[in-house]
């Protein structure tokens, strides 16, 4: 049985770059002008939102379960100046979690064609946070690829709202910032792919 570590290897290793490099959107859009503090970036790939983060002024802890992938975002960390302000960790999600409390959790697009405890990760995620901090969990509302699709049908990509109830975060202790869908485009191995994806940000304000 493939492990989640040998199927992302080997998906980065079927190209030298797989994502475009830049943050996802929606982490621009909603943590533009949040004052920067820790961060957790939870499926980091090749580094992009971590990258990101860490121009902004946020220390980030950076988490993949792809030594490729964690090897080349350290790379591309390098490259533009901010090493020091960025701490890659191997975990596989569900497993194991990164340690510590965070001022800003993001879990942009954890979704896999393998098994992956999804609603558990973001659990965990959650409870990451700090009193004034942010989580923000983006996913995919449908396969951006029509032939995932047709494999893998029956796979149910939660609403906004469903993340929203499944995780608690509207249970007096959570600030509900953000809870939309939208169209997005994302460029995956040199092509775009237009599709719609859902955002969920709130700002923890208790335990």
């Amino acid at each position: 049985m493939t492990t989640a570590e040998e199927h992302w290897d080997a998906r980065y290793a079927e190209s030298t770059r797989i994502w475009s490099g830049k943050p996802n959107a929606a982490l621009v859009v909603e943590v533009t002008g949040v004052a920067p503090g820790r961060a957790l970036d939870l499926g980091s790939g090749e580094g992009g939102d971590a990258i990101w983060l860490a121009q902004q002024g946020w220390q980030v802890t950076a988490v993949d379960v792809s030594p490729i992938a964690l090897g080349r975002a350290a790379e591309h960390a390098k490259e533009a100046g901010v090493e020091d302000r960025i701490e890659f960790q191997q975990h596989e999600l569900g497993k194991t979690f990164p340690a510590g409390i965070f001022d800003l959790v993001s879990a942009q697009f954890l979704h896999s064609t393998i098994d992956l405890p999804r609603e558990e990760i973001l659990r965990e995620a959650a409870a990451a946070v700090a009193v004034g901090g942010i989580l923000l969990v983006e996913g995919h509302l449908e396969f951006p690829i029509k032939s995932h699709h047709e494999a893998h049908g029956d796979v149910h990509f939660p609403t906004p709202a469903e993340v929203v109830a499944d995780l608690g975060l509207d249970d007096g202790r959570w600030e509900l910032l953000t809870t939309a869908a939208h169209d997005s485009v994302k460029l995956m191995d040199g092509k775009e792919f237009h599709y719609k994806d859902g955002t969920v940000k709130a700002r923890r304000l208790s335990v």
